[in-house]
């Protein structure tokens, strides 16, 4: 509001409004400063405190003439930066107006006459030696004031002990630090009614509650100078310890102030609301300039829920933040707007409040507000949660024109009221602890509308791990072992973000064991099977039903499935990866291939609300998806042991089959139980890597159990004269496995890795990742350079990236060779034992292949062994076996 312009009449009616500061005219040279004893701005700060300030309070008592007037004559005065006048009795009425003017300590001028606005008593409560005041006025620093009163109030008594009082709210430059300035003893006693509200027996600890939206910066008390001495009561909490609204205000200044004299003007307040108006502390709970510096207001208040003495019958559900100017005719700067939704967000968002919402609050008094309503003592009313002022007393405050403002600032914060509601479809609460075998499926809820919402992230332990649209209510990961704290955050159409509090989620996992099945199709674009029928366009991803439905695999319980990935008919060279549905995609790729070319790889995927996703970078392509296995933690299955690598068949040889090529439309069938090792009976499926080489035309390889009915699930594809290694889990029924050849011939090689089996003594399964562990581009993992030709790089894997330091018997890895300058071949074997002849990878100059390798691990690391020429390597974890 304007001052000068009537606002006495609605301030009379609303007892118990808070005190408003008033900024004098620009005749009198506002925002200017002039040096102190130490040669640095009086008002102006260019930083931060150093410690306390002592402010100071000069007094000039008032001359009364004795015809309704009082005087005090112009006259030079010690420097002061903010005057009010002040009178003995509080309950006592000053009739006509109380103006002043002072002088400029700068130019000497003298400023033209400004009307006091009169405050209201008992603001902070009936409090002992309080006295009858006026609002304050900053007048920027002044040595010269004076003062009349009752003008026009004809022969009407005034009330005695009119006094002037003039703050010095100090230099900066004249910081003590902390404990050098003495608290005076109260030289007066406090009323046998309506003592001051006792302090809780047990306050709220510190810090107060988490919010969910960020703190902003705020210029503590210890920053702009607050001298503690004056502060020797402590902080009122709210009875109920939760704040339920938050009332914007402005404390009136009619002419524009530097944004460096923000902190002057705040000690200011202060020192007036102690020392003249008796109050505990300074009113508001934060203050605002117009640059959008935050300011702490009264003690205690950043994160704990203090009672202010800014809205008499409503402080104590409530909590305030006052801008320093006049927004009568103008709006406040958006710095200002800004600073403002974050202080009221942050604040209401420790008590799971929606700036945009309503709350009910419980009236304190019979009063009545700006619009004419009325409010009975112990009755509640509804409430804009972000209120102004006027909504609750008859006042202007916080101004005509930013009253309307508000409007706009309650849609401007964070995601309100974000919560996560459930963990796997179990309900959840702040602080509320779940088990997991690793998947995690989490619901969330917000108050704020989806179409203000751009996103949602589930973090994990801090880390953004998947990433859904703003009208998702759930995202979901797959979890490392241990204990994890998950969030979820929100980002709104405005940029604003939101934090949901915590909940913790034990990923414990214990005997997943590996349920083999027939090899089945389960998606196939060029079909429609399982997605839609389409290729899948670049830069998108299509998920996929693996658990559940009418897959044939068990809805609940499946850790991770096991699938024979094959990309074909790619309109150009691109990569496929497959990750758990809900969860972000990682760098990992799974399939690399060219223009035109059909490749498969084995995938073993940690699967999460039982789908799977499939992303393609580039082009369009194809894909097929055949399931042969899942990990679950329902009890059954098998448990895994390492064996080899150690090369089991050979048509080139006559091993383990006849020595011959395998023809087209025919198969061959090679006993694994009770070879090299494997157990004779309790096997459920083996390990192989299986490889094709001298094709004469393009075909494809089918491996599956000996003695079923083979299904379309291919395991290799190639073309003519082409070298093609995939990795193979294949059931074992009748203690064989059999290899079916489409097209011309080819032979066929297999070198066992392990075996599944009901063996007690066997390994268990953890899904972790997919994580890049390796790549010898960046020189992640190992050293940064192309592995030459007959040499080996070594990767330690045990202890790595959430994986267990002891115990591990084996990692999943997906293998990718690229970049090669010749043909070769690629074995992954176990750090610090003999290298087999098995290959994992073969690769021809310039082509990019990758293959899932499942290699022991015996000292807590892997090797690579590239053959010819050199090539970059990629490893990609996806899981381990540990006993």
């Amino acid at each position: 509001m304007r001052l000068g312009r009537a606002r006495g009449t609605a301030l009379a009616a609303a007892l118990g409004v808070v005190a408003v500061l008033g900024f004098q005219g620009a005749a009198n040279g506002f925002g200017t400063d002039s040096l102190d004893d130490e040669g640095l701005p009086r008002y102006s700060a260019p930083g931060k405190a150093r410690g306390p300030v002592a402010g100071k309070v000069h007094k000039l008592r008032l001359k009364n003439k004795g015809t309704g007037k009082a005087v005090l004559a112009q006259q030079d005065t010690k420097p002061f930066g903010l005057l009010g006048v002040t009178w003995s009795d509080p309950a006592a009425e000053v009739k006509g107006p109380i103006e002043a003017r002072t002088r400029n300590a700068k130019t000497g001028e003298w400023s033209k006459w400004i009307t006091l606005e009169k405050a209201q008593a008992n603001l902070d409560g009936k409090r002992p030696g309080m006295r009858g005041s006026t609002e304050p006025v900053w007048v920027g620093l002044s040595d010269g004031a004076e003062v009349r009163v009752g003008a026009d109030a004809g022969t009407a008594a005034l009330p005695a002990g009119l006094e002037l009082a003039l703050v010095d709210p100090g230099s900066t430059a004249a910081a003590k630090k902390s404990g050098d300035l003495k608290a005076e003893p109260a030289a007066f006693a406090a009323p046998a009614e309506d003592p001051v509200p006792p302090t809780p027996a047990q306050p709220p600890t510190t810090p107060g509650p988490a919010s969910t939206a960020p703190k902003p910066e705020i210029v503590s008390r210890v920053q702009w100078g607050a001298d503690e001495s004056l502060n020797n009561e402590g902080p009122v909490y709210l009875p109920g310890a939760k704040i339920k609204a938050a009332f914007v205000h402005h404390t009136a200044a009619s002419a524009p102030y530097e944004c460096s004299e923000s902190a002057a003007i705040v000690r200011g307040l202060h020192v007036y609301h102690v020392n003249e108006n008796k109050w505990r502390d300074l009113g508001y709970n934060f203050l605002v300039d117009k640059c959008g510096t935050i300011f702490e207001g009264r003690q205690g208040g950043v994160d704990q829920p203090v009672q202010g003495a800014h809205a008499y019958g409503w402080n104590s559900e409530s909590t305030s933040v006052s801008v320093l100017g006049d927004y009568t005719q103008a709006g406040a700067s958006q710095a200002a707007l800004d600073a403002i939704s974050k202080v009221a967000a942050y604040k209401l968002g420790q008590y799971d409040g929606d700036m945009s919402g309503t709350t009910m609050l419980t009236a304190g008094a019979d009063q009545k507000n700006y619009f004419g309503k009325s409010y009975t003592a112990g009755q509640s009313y509804e409430f804009k949660t972000l209120s102004g002022h006027r909504d609750g007393f008859n006042t202007q405050c916080p101004g005509h024109a930013l009253y309307p403002q508000l409007d706009a600032l309650r849609t401007s914060g964070p995601a309100a009221r974000l919560k996560v509601t459930s963990v796997n479809g179990e309900a959840a609460q702040p602080g509320s602890s779940f088990q997991t075998p690793g998947p995690v499926s989490v619901g969330f809820d917000t108050s704020t509308a989806s179409a203000q919402v751009s996103k949602f992230e589930l973090l994990v332990d801090d880390k953004p791990v998947a990433t859904v649209a703003g009208t998702a209510r759930s995202a979901s990961a797959s979890l490392a072992l241990g204990s994890h704290q998950v969030q979820v955050r929100a980002t709104t159409t405005n940029g604003k973000v939101a934090t949901s509090l915590p909940v913790t989620v034990l990923a414990e996992v214990k005997d997943i064991k590996f349920v083999p099945v027939a090899p089945k199709r389960l998606m196939d674009t060029r079909e429609g099977l399982g997605v839609p029928q389409a290729k899948v366009a670049g830069g998108t991803s299509v998920t996929l039903q693996v658990a559940g439905g009418s897959t044939g695999i068990p809805a609940s319980g499946v850790t991770a499935a096991v699938l024979n990935v094959t990309a074909t008919e790619p309109t150009q060279s691109s990569f496929v990866s497959v990750y758990p549905n809900g969860t972000a995609r990682s760098s990992a790729s799974n399939l690399n291939f060219t223009a035109g070319q059909t490749i498969p790889n084995l995938v073993v995927v940690p699967v999460v609300d039982g789908k799977v996703s499939f992303y393609n970078h580039s082009g369009a392509v194809h894909l097929i998806a055949d399931i042969t296995g899942y990990f679950t933690w329902s009890g059954e299955g098998a448990t895994h042991t390492n064996i080899g690598p150690t090369r089991l068949m050979d048509t080139r040889e006559g091993l383990g089959v006849p020595q011959a090529k395998v023809a087209g439309g025919t198969s061959v069938t090679l006993p694994v139980a009770g070879i090299e090792g494997i157990p004779a009976t309790g096997v459920k499926a083996v390990v192989l890597n299986v490889t094709a080489t001298n094709p004469t035309q393009s075909s494809f390889v089918s491996v599956y159990p000996s003695g079923t009915t083979r299904s379309s699930a291919s395991n290799l594809n190639f073309t003519a004269g082409q070298t093609i290694p995939n990795l193979v889990i294949v059931p074992v029924v009748d203690g064989k496995v059999s290899f079916y050849n489409h097209s011309g011939t080819v032979d066929l090689i297999a070198d066992i890795t392990g075996y599944f089996s009901d063996s007690t003594s066997g390994a268990t399964h953890t899904n972790i990742g997919p994580t890049r562990l390796m790549d010898t581009r960046e020189g992640l993992g190992v050293p940064q350079a192309k592995v030459a030709g007959g040499t080996s790089v070594t990767l330690p894997v045990a202890g790595i990236e959430g994986i267990p330091a002891t115990g591990v018997k084996a990692v999943v890895l997906n293998v990718t060779a690229t970049n090669p300058t010749q043909s070769s071949f690629v074995s992954v074997y176990p750090s610090g034992t003999t290298r087999s002849s098995a290959s994992n990878l073969n690769f021809t100059a310039g082509q990019t292949i990758p293959n899932l390798v499942i290699v022991p691990v015996v000292d807590g690391k892997v090797s690579f062994y590239n053959h010819s020429g050199t090539v970059d390597l990629i490893a990609d974890i996806t899981g381990y076996f540990t006993k």
